[in-house]
């Protein structure tokens, strides 16, 4: 159902602090000009945990409007409650995907966790994903609960950013008799991750680097390893620069340096520092991001 490169969108805002509505059209054009599968609105990259309620839903609105490519909503929380809400909120919009984090903060048992996400998935009629990211969250979600999660007939997938390779084998092969994908949650894992069977990536990369990042998934999916590993090494020094500083930080910057729309971080983000902001530069040239 869902594949290749999905971008985690940044939410752009104008200096009174609102949604840069002409900004995010004009992002995901660009997005989709460099060939993405997908795109992710609310999620890490979009700032989502300074978003009221409304804004939320303003921002799955708009990218649904926006978009001719699929669109997965984050509609995760550590309130269960909240996260029906969204995801009944994306589905009843035409979101095409919901991404579900897991609940961070409470750290809920493994019965707390699947109780939590049937919850979700069984409250609309929408696909999800599920989003494992332990070093948001502090918990890793086990294998175990994850594999019962498989059997639920619209939990679709995982985006596993983990880091931990051993972790994202044993997934491939205990959902391997479901429907059931995995997406890389790390762009410098994209190359090992879809080599051992995982579709693809929703990526912070993509937002600056679209082209690049496709044609690395491509070739990986096709078995052009050598392709794959030369576009992974291009890409590699521009993936650390994005990820000196707190997530999205860097990218929003780069894309500010690119013309393309950021505008303002929300507290308690702030700037990019400027030696940060140096490397990242002479890494946007590297990649071919600026003339």
């Amino acid at each position: 159902m869902f594949q290749g490169v999905l971008p985690a969108l940044i939410t752009p805002f104008n200096d009174d602090n609102k949604i840069d509505r002409d900004g995010l059209k004009r992002n995901i054009e660009f997005v989709e000009n460099g060939g993405v599968s997908g795109v992710v609105t609310c999620g890490t990259t979009g700032e989502s945990a300074t978003l009221s309620t409304t804004e939320h839903k303003e921002l799955i609105d708009l990218t649904i409007e926006y978009a001719s490519v699929p669109v997965i909503a984050g509609t995760g929380s550590n309130n269960t409650a909240e996260a029906i809400e969204l995801t009944k909120y994306a589905a009843d919009t035409g979101a095409d995907g919901a991404l579900v984090i897991s609940p961070y903060y409470n750290k809920p048992n493994p019965e707390g966790l699947i109780r939590h996400f049937k919850a979700i998935a069984g409250s609309a009629d929408i696909p999800v994903i599920l989003y494992n990211v332990p070093s948001r969250t502090a918990q890793d979600i086990p294998i175990e609960v994850i594999t019962e999660l498989s059997k639920v007939s619209n939990v679709v997938g995982i985006k596993e950013a983990s880091g931990s390779i051993p972790k994202i084998t044993r997934i491939l092969e205990e959902t391997a008799d479901e429907d059931f994908v995995v997406f890389s949650g790390e762009d410098d894992l994209i190359f090992p991750i879809v080599a051992l069977g995982g579709v693809g990536v929703i990526s912070v990369v993509a937002n600056v680097a679209p082209v690049k990042t496709v044609e690395l998934v491509k070739a990986t999916q096709q078995g052009d390893f050598e392709t794959a590993k030369k576009l992974h090494f291009e890409l590699a020094p521009l993936i650390r620069q994005l990820f000196a500083e707190t997530n999205p930080i860097p990218v929003k910057r780069a894309m500010e340096i690119m013309g393309l729309a950021a505008g303002p971080l929300r507290l308690p983000l702030a700037p990019l520092s400027n030696e940060n902001e140096k490397n990242l530069v002479e890494a946007l040239k590297n990649a071919g991001c600026l003339g």
